[in-house]
């Protein structure tokens, strides 16, 4: 595909735009085909400028815009105006990197100012005046308003009379840009015009419409490039020769590949999977055939139990039925997009943008030092930095967050470049530094042991600085809110004794570093500053970098040798979102939502990778290879590429099953061959424009269990959630239609121009290059190398509008677009949708580790964590969610994989009853059969031995251990028997009663023995969650002495009945023993209320069932006991 952009008259552009909406649709489909020639006709407009017309406008004036949107902190709100701050200071830490926030200029030379100059990309002070004065920006406005804009150093008026228009329109409460951009600022506002009304207002083409097929600096790059003409110098382009038919020519390469599973274990696995099905379906019959006459209730207890623990196995085996494993090359992923060519010469990254979310609600809770580790892990990752960027989402609006994550930024101008020159793993400096292996070991440079121990001892530093700001804050504050009222008891003794000093209360506000009031979440709440309450905050940490390279020099750092180290940071936003009473603000998933569109305001990568503030990045690949299976081949119908979750700071005998290992590295794999994986929440690369509820180009539709057809293919995204079809949302359709269609935008999307610009963008930018026949939705190579448009404050201002709290009103945002709301585990929820439009998701496991975190390793707080994971499951069972109800572009197995997702919580039921069950028959002499015949006996040990068969062949696909195996097998009826059953409790309570259910988050601060690395593991808290299976253990354990003693004594022995309730009641314990080992901790800190109502509740049971059913036999050795 090439375009040839010419600008002529505006009857050219409507005589033209007819056709040019088959030809892009032809362009789709027929691409690897050959080069095809657009000519598309656009008369001057304010995006659309001559060079010539664009080279006239001021550097200073752009620069100083950008600057001033970078050092400065927007706020605003639900009546409240959008206002920068400018900030002079951030963090207590000094840091000269170019990029950072903090002003770094020299001082200002007015007499009596002292403020600093703004600096550009550099680090060199950005001047208003070419005799050189130096002159703060404030100082430059005071100049322009009083002194007729003449310099204070020559005494001649300022040049630039654009720079004075930009100062004076950025000192607004609402920054806007200057005169000459005003047309082009009207998409930038916050209420979306109608079609209707714009056209009768302009009587002209709707060029925001086609903006990502004509302007080239939008965002990462142009949509279409142009070929070699006479014209090429002049639009800018010659960059772009060549023939595009070269790309082509090469010997196509996939970026990934499918690697199936040893056909000698797969099938066995899948022959012995039906026999397991073959041998429980006549074991069943015979079960319900053969009654126990003697034990009715007991028969038809475990009768019962048995035929569902059969569905549950069934609906757990099925979606295993087709494990694969992939492989990205990340070899050809540079050649592909990083190498120089024809198309390319400079060999700059074509690779699409990527927007990264990390998530905290709580410093309390999720100690800030980790998540600043966490964002410095995302800062030195291995990707094209000008593609990057880094959003923490502080739901907390906290100070302590934010002054962290300051500090972060500034120790990232050593770190960074640190990893990078020496390609350090993982770049998680506590990480790094704990590792227990040889740090010199394959490091070639000479001065790898003197630049370690520098950052070493920095980054000790660093770590003093981040644990001491709770103290360095509450001081701060301390000390202003004193100021304040000996101010307000001055003013009392002014105005004199006629009011109470009562009436003169000052609120204990939270004070920021440069002497203003935190915006956010106060230390002591107030009216606009709680939890709850307050304003929406963005800070841009780290200013995007340049897309050329940016190697140290001499100045950059005194004791570390940087001279060939791009020493650029990817850009790094803080954003807090408004909260108001009377706004429901759903949790973490109404967060990842405004970050969602924010990040579309601000980068508008076509990717997102969400990651928990304790997941860091392990691999610095990672997000190479998740690229890899987005740009491959049929990736554009993959909505998100899911990582697993790997912990650290787990016992090594994983009592508790937090490696999860079963769970990760086979069904999710299993799933993998089906639609994909489910989202977990943490480590997925998300498409953006699937999050936008949008269907996949390539739509397919179930015909039966296993079979598929073709329903439709489209040549773009569509939204029918929204409203509209395919053609009418991407594409300009008839008047009519488009009229409509722009109505019901704030219905889907909000009330933000810029916001739905940026959709067309994302979606042609996340396609594969089109450089294979097969790819009908592609984008030609290079279209993505040239620089993103800077960020002004207008922008930011944007981006606070798009996080207020009523921006979501009477939008689909958590219904149909975005996170969904409504359910504890917004994230299985958001996947089910995705999934159930049709698109596909990637399981990508690497052969590092992606990512690493933390789990809870103590036995109350992973009972609490399974008990929000099942809570949800329940959920979506009585919810639309439910897989039942999923539309026929789900695949069979796939909806069954999810429809074990919402029913496996309700296994507990069966569970609890049946290991009762073998106490109860011990107690009572019976058993579930009438005789242990040995019909029995042959189907026990079919349905073991197959069971056992299983689990080594699942071990031999997957790569898992026996052991680990075991673990979640032991952890499944310690879960199921306590936390599934309160979470069925729960789910009945919400749908009945609707009874809300809240959960605090889990603490991932360490243990209190410091010199213990799993002092966790020992911490044990009270939770009547652990009631239930202490009372099963001790029922069977007494029932196993009554049953021992009864039977010796007893001249009727049945021991067959005592041998199969003995081994049954082993078979549970043994389930149980990290549970009973967990109860013990280390010292014996087991709570008393524990054993008191375990022992009552087991007693009295035993007694009760004594009393109502005797033992057989009255004649025994020694007599009888009787009460009195």
């Amino acid at each position: 595909m090439s375009s040839k952009i010419t600008k002529h008259g505006s009857s050219s552009m409507v005589r033209k735009i007819t056709q040019l909406n088959s030809d892009l649709d032809q362009e789709s489909e027929n691409v690897s085909v050959g080069p095809a020639t657009y000519t598309v006709h656009i008369p001057p407009t304010p995006d659309n400028q001559p060079m010539e017309i664009a080279l006239e406008r001021s550097n200073t004036r752009r620069v100083v815009d950008q600057e001033y949107a970078s050092s400065s902190i927007f706020t605003g709100g639900f009546n409240q105006v959008r206002r920068p701050h400018f900030m002079e200071t951030v963090a207590e830490s000094d840091s000269s990197h170019p990029q950072m926030t903090e002003t770094k200029g020299s001082s200002c030379a007015v007499p009596g100012c002292g403020g600093k100059l703004l600096a550009d990309e550099r680090g060199l002070d950005i001047l208003y005046c070419d005799c050189g004065y130096k002159i703060c920006r404030d100082c430059h406005i005071d100049a322009l308003r009083t002194d007729e804009g003449i310099c204070p150093g020559c005494k001649e008026p300022f040049k630039d009379s654009d720079m004075q228009d930009d100062s004076m329109s950025n000192h607004q409460a609402r920054p806007l840009s200057h005169d000459d951009e005003v047309p082009r600022m009207e998409r930038r506002t916050s209420l979306m015009k109608s079609g209707p009304l714009a056209r009768s207002q302009t009587n002209e083409f709707d060029h925001t419409q086609w903006l990502f097929e004509t302007k080239g600096s939008y965002g990462y790059g142009n949509a279409m490039w142009p070929k070699d003409s006479e014209n090429d110098a002049s639009s800018g382009s010659e960059w772009m020769g060549g023939d595009p038919n070269a790309f082509q020519d090469k010997q196509w390469k996939p970026l990934t590949r499918k690697l199936s599973i040893s056909a000698a274990i797969l099938s066995p696995y899948r022959l012995i999977i039906f026999i397991r099905l073959v041998v429980l379906g006549f074991f069943l019959t015979w079960r319900v055939q053969h009654p126990n006459d003697d034990a009715v209730w007991l028969w038809g207890m475990s009768v019962v139990c048995e035929i569902w623990f059969a569905f549950s196995w069934l609906l757990d085996q099925l979606p295993k039925l087709y494990p694969i494993n992939r492989f990205a090359d990340l070899d050809v992923l540079k050649e592909k997009f990083e190498t120089p060519s024809p198309l390319n010469p400079t060999g700059k990254s074509d690779l699409p943008g990527m927007d990264i979310f990390v998530s905290t609600a709580d410093p309390e809770k999720e100690p800030p030092l980790v998540t600043a580790n966490t964002i410095l892990s995302i800062l030195a990752v291995d990707y094209p930095v000008e593609k990057l960027s880094c959003y923490v989402s502080d739901d907390g609006g906290a100070l302590l967050t934010f002054e962290a994550m300051a500090e972060a930024a500034s120790f990232a101008n050593l770190w960074v470049p640190f990893c990078r020159k020496h390609d350090i793993e993982p770049r998680n400096p506590e990480s790094y530094f704990s590792l227990k292996k040889d740090p010199y070991k394959n490091k070639v440079r000479s001065d790898f042991v003197r630049d370690r121990r520098l950052v070493k001892r920095e980054y000790d530093e660093f770590k003093v600085r981040v644990n001491a700001l709770p103290d360095s804050i509450r001081r701060r504050s301390d000390a202003y809110n004193a100021r304040e009222e000996i101010k307000a008891m001055k003013l009392w003794r002014e105005k004199g004794a006629d009011e109470p000093m009562e009436s003169m209360k000052i609120s204990k506000a939270t004070w920021m570093n440069d002497g203003t009031h935190w915006p956010g979440t106060w230390t002591t709440s107030a009216p606009e500053h709680s939890r709850g309450d307050h304003a929406s905050i963005v800070q841009v940490m780290i200013k995007p970098p340049n897309d050329e390279p940016l190697a140290g020099t001499a100045s950059d750092s005194t004791d570390i040798d940087l001279t060939e180290v791009d020493i650029r940071l990817p850009m790094l936003v803080y954003v807090s979102r408004e909260k108001r009473p009377g706004y429901d603000h759903n949790k973490k998933a109404g967060a990842m939502n405004a970050l969602v569109r924010a990040s579309a305001i601000m980068s508008n990568g076509p990717f997102i990778l969400n990651l928990d503030c304790d997941h860091y990045i392990y691999n610095s690949e990672a997000l190479r290879e998740g690229m890899c299976y987005m740009l491959d081949r049929g990736g554009e119908s993959i909505c998100y590429v899911q990582f697993p979750q790997r912990f650290e700071g787990i016992d090594p005998s994983d009592r508790y099953a937090n490696h999860n290992t079963v769970f990760f590295d086979v069904n999710m794999r299993a799933l993998d061959g089906l639609q994909g994986p489910v989202y977990v929440g943490t480590g997925c690369l998300f498409r953006r424009v699937a999050l936008y509820g949008f269907d996949p180009p390539t739509v397919k539709e179930e015909t039966g269990w296993f079979g598929r057809k073709n329903k439709k293919s489209s040549s773009v995204a569509s939204v029918p959630e929204v409203g509209y079809s395919e053609d009418q949302s991407l594409r300009n359709g008839s008047t009519d239609d488009e009229e409509m269609n722009i109505a019901l935008i704030p219905k889907g999307f909000g009330n933000s121009s810029l916001f739905f610009d940026s959709i067309r963008l994302a979606e042609y930018q996340g396609r594969p290059l089109a450089d294979h026949e097969s790819i009908k939705h592609g984008r030609p190579p290079g279209a993505l190398v040239r620089p993103r448009e800077p960020l002004v404050a207008a922008t930011v201002a944007e981006a606070i509008s798009v996080i207020s709290c009523w921006f979501e009103d009477k939008t689909e945002w958590g219904d149909r677009v975005g996170w969904i709301y409504g359910s504890v585990t917004e994230d299985v929820v958001t996947g089910y949708r995705m999934h159930n439009r049709g698109w596909r998701s990637i399981y990508c496991v690497t052969k590092r580790d992606a990512f690493h975190g933390t789990a809870p390793i103590n036995l109350t707080d992973r009972l609490h964590q399974v008990l929000r994971w099942a809570t949800g499951s329940v959920e979506i069972f009585f919810s639309r969610n439910n897989a039942i109800l999923a539309s026929s572009k789900m695949m069979f197995l796939q909806r069954i994989a999810y429809l074990n997702v919402g029913i496996y919580p309700f296994t507990s039921i069966f569970l609890i009853v049946y290991c009762f069950v073998p106490a109860l028959s011990l107690f009572t002499g019976k058993f579930i059969v009438q005789t242990l015949q040995i019909t029995f006996l042959v189907y026990l040990l079919g349905i073991t031995i197959t069971l056992v068969l299983l689990a080594v062949l699942e071990v031999k696909w997957s790569g898992i251990d026996l052991e680990e195996w075991w673990r979640n097998e032991q952890f499944w009826l310690i879960g199921g028997t306590s936390a599934h059953l309160a979470a069925v409790l729960q789910g009945l309570l919400k749908v009945i009663a609707g009874i809300e259910i809240s959960f605090t988050l889990t603490s991932k601060s360490g243990g209190d023995d410091e010199n213990d690395e799993f002092a966790d593991l020992y911490i044990l808290k009270w939770t009547s969650l652990m009631i239930p299976p202490l009372t099963i253990m001790m029922m069977n354990v007494i029932a196993i002495a009554v049953a021992v003693s009864r039977t010796i004594y007893s001249t009727d022995n049945k021991w067959s009945s005592l041998l199969g309730g003995v081994f049954f009641s082993f078979w549970v314990l043994a389930h149980l023993y990290p549970f009973a080992k967990g109860l013990m901790g280390r010292r014996g800190r087991t709570p008393t209320i524990v054993y008191v109502w375990a022992g009552l509740i087991s007693i009295t049971i035993s007694l009760l069932w004594v009393a109502i059913s005797p033992p057989s036999g009255n004649s025994q050795i020694g007599g009888s006991f009787q009460f009195p």
